[in-house]
């Protein structure tokens, strides 16, 4: 059974960072891209960060280049992503998402992020 448990969420002050962390089980995790996304209350779920299997090739959204990285560790089976400089307009769940050439994807449940004075 596949499982991807997203943690490191929380409430943080504007220009404040924090850092997000998927486990990923009940798959070859070198074999996924892996993916964050965030929907925020109103909107639809979109894109943040993605790395390949090897961990080799990134690419993010215009919103977030230069102040997020998305990175995994192969041997842990885990994806971060580090979040600098956080926004109000940051807030959102955030969600991660694990997604094979083949068509094959899954999700964690999601972790809140809510930048906030």
């Amino acid at each position: 059974q596949v499982q991807l448990v997203e943690s490191g969420g929380g409430l943080v002050q504007p220009g404040g960072s924090l850092r997000l962390s998927c486990a990923a089980s009940g798959l070859t995790f070198s074999r996924y891209a892996m993916s964050w996304y965030r929907q925020a209350p109103g909107k639809e779920r979109e894109l943040v960060a993605t790395i390949n299997g090897d961990g080799g090739t990134t690419s993010y959204a215009d919103s977030v280049k230069g102040r997020f990285t998305i990175s995994r560790d192969i041997a842990k089976n885990i994806v971060y992503l580090q979040m600098n400089s956080l926004r109000p307009e940051d807030t959102a769940v955030y969600y991660c998402n694990a997604a094979r050439w083949t068509g094959r994807y899954y999700w964690g449940q999601g972790t809140q992020v809510t930048v906030s004075s």
